[in-house]
């Protein structure tokens, strides 16, 4: 049920629209969709306002209990009055909004982080990391653009030769993983990035990633860029591209094929004899 529409008559016949400051508009609106919420209630479609505030606090225990993203399907399994998962979070992150901590949105997940503005008190809590390379941070930013990208690729973007050791470290700090091997000679691996490197970002997908206009108000592009640059558009499948084959299969085909190699050359030397091998007969017979 819709709130009704109010609507004023003048003297001469014309209907006006209310003005939306009006008190008296603004009561008769919120009464109506107070009386459409209260018939929802009572038909059962919508949980009682004791129902949705147990579902707020329910929801709201979890996030601050969990040490890592919580996503909205894990989410909805533990509301036990029905709410609406994204009604809840939208509430829950209005009423932090103001507050020392927010609610934000990371990687297509929630979690409590300290409010922006406030991130230098806790500057001399933070453990210090080791910054990463030059080498290092073009790598990660050039997989992040061009994902899915072979080593190969990479270095042709780049350059310059990248090392093995570039990559490992990319790896163990969780920002980008092995996704499957190229179909091409050779089946080169192909690198993407992860769920962590999102959350350590701050950002919900690649495709929040700065573009062209971007980078050039941050100062992060000179400003005599040469003809036809372009930045490329950020993103990432969760499957395998057409060209990409598993790392599983792939291996297994690699294996099976060296398997084979490996018996053609058995079954080749048994039938060769050997030189050294004496002919049939008794060995110890002389003309």
């Amino acid at each position: 049920m819709e709130p009704p529409k109010l609507r004023l008559v003048t003297r001469d016949g014309v209907e006006d629209e209310p003005a939306h400051d009006e008190p008296e508009a603004q009561e008769a609106v919120e009464l109506a969709r107070a009386l459409s919420e209260v018939d929802a209630v009572e038909a059962g479609l919508a949980p009682s306002a004791e129902g949705r505030l147990e579902d707020l606090r329910i929801v709201e225990a979890l996030l601050f209990a969990s040490s890592s993203p919580l996503d909205e399907a894990w989410l909805a399994q533990h509301l036990r009055h029905g709410s609406n998962i994204s009604t809840v979070l939208s509430d829950i992150a209005a009423v932090y909004a103001p507050r020392g901590v927010n609610l934000v949105r990371v990687a297509g997940k929630w979690v409590f982080r300290t409010a922006e503005d406030l991130g230098y008190l806790l500057e001399r809590h933070s453990v210090e990391e080791r910054r990463l390379s030059r080498a290092a941070l073009e790598t990660l930013a050039i997989i992040s653009y061009h994902q899915p990208v072979t080593r190969a690729e990479i270095e042709e973007i780049r350059g310059v030769t990248t090392s093995a050791g570039t990559l490992d470290i990319l790896m163990e700090a969780g920002w980008i993983r092995p996704r499957g091997r190229r179909r091409a000679p050779g089946k080169p691996l192909t690198y993407g990035t992860t769920d962590s490197f999102l959350a350590h970002f701050g950002l919900d997908s690649v495709k929040d990633l700065p573009g062209l206009a971007d980078l050039k108000a941050q100062g992060l592009l000179d400003g005599h860029l040469p003809p036809g640059f372009t930045v490329p558009d950020p993103s990432i499948a969760a499957s395998l591209m057409p060209d990409e084959l598993p790392l599983e299969d792939a291996g297994g085909e690699e294996e099976a094929s060296a398997e084979d190699e490996h018996g053609e050359e058995i079954e080749d030397s048994a039938e060769e004899p050997s030189e050294d091998s004496p002919p049939d007969g008794d060995g110890d017979q002389r003309p």
